[in-house]
């Protein structure tokens, strides 16, 4: 009676993985892997019922233009390639974002004045999702909050034959919960600790708005984060729109809420489960976690 009456629980299905990827093994705050570790653990990822797998690529090499994302033998082009080859149903989504390709960590360009300069980063980020889709991305990612990025990420891909690579661009809330990924990544901005375009966390009805025009010019899905932090504005999008929403669990949260145990070195991911549950009832289409292996082999 209660397997027939209960609702669903948590499932594998539910979780997209996260991957941060770098050239060579790093011992950073967050856990990393090289495109060479890819294929064992997308392997795995499909193996559980994971569905999906969300990509952030370090460069080495950076300049003030951030173009260095944009070679076909990028970090990212090869990740991409990796994941494809090794598990081609996995949807395979990236960060199209400026901050770990240049050299002061920022999601955008900026002018001689230290200004953004936002025709250029718009430009740049269209730029990227092409070089993204080109590599077989199947989402690609709009990170920097600047509205204009996700409507020219858009026009680019249609106009070169990518109409079926969808757009899940960021919404996001201010928070020191992005930390661990800023330091792992190299992405840290040298301006300050908030990015100028995220959303006070005070601003629900403005994180609503702001994901709403992204969907107006041309946003198929929308992410938010810090997972934790969003299930409010979350149920009120559930409300208001039909596009899949995917809360992003970030650096913070999986250092918070989950430890290795001592006695059997498996990482506990409990109250992440618990986390991605409610997340779940309150209209996630999926999360996004670094745990979705550890979340999935205790599920299955």
């Amino acid at each position: 009676m209660r397997n027939l009456l209960e609702p669903q629980n948590l499932t594998p299905a539910d979780l997209a993985m996260v991957l941060l990827v770098t050239e060579e093994p790093a011992d950073r705050p967050m856990p990393t892997v090289t495109v060479a570790e890819i294929p064992a653990m997308v392997s795995d990822a499909a193996r559980f019922g994971i569905r999906s797998v969300k990509l952030f690529a370090e460069s080495t090499e950076r300049d003030t233009l951030g173009d260095v994302a944009l070679s076909p033998d990028s970090l990212m082009a090869r990740a991409i390639h990796a994941c494809k080859d090794t598990a081609p149903a996995l949807a395979v989504m990236t960060e199209t974002c400026l901050c770990s390709y240049t050299p002061d960590g920022l999601c955008y360009l900026t002018h001689r004045n230290g200004r953004p300069d936002i025709q250029s980063t718009v430009r740049a980020t269209a730029a990227q999702a092409l070089a993204h889709a080109e590599a077989g991305a199947d989402i690609v990612g709009p990170a920097s909050m600047i509205l204009g990025t996700v409507g020219a990420a858009r026009a680019v891909l249609d106009e070169t034959g990518h109409e079926g690579v969808g757009i899940m661009p960021h919404v996001i809330f201010w928070s020191s919960l992005y930390d661990g990924f800023r330091l792992t990544m190299g992405a840290t901005p040298k301006a300050g600790t908030n990015r100028e375009f995220q959303i006070n966390p005070g601003k629900a009805d403005q994180f609503v708005d702001t994901a709403l025009r992204m969907e107006e010019t041309g946003a198929d899905m929308i992410l938010l984060e810090p997972a934790q932090f969003t299930a409010d504005v979350l149920a009120t999008l559930r409300g208001v729109t039909r596009a899949p929403l995917f809360p992003f669990s970030v650096s913070g949260e999986y250092q918070a809420l989950t430890h290795v145990d001592p006695a059997t070195g498996q990482r506990d991911v409990r109250l992440l489960v618990e986390l991605f549950t409610m997340l779940k009832r309150a209209g996630a289409s999926a999360s996004l976690t670094y745990a979705a292996l550890d979340i999935a082999r205790g599920l299955t």
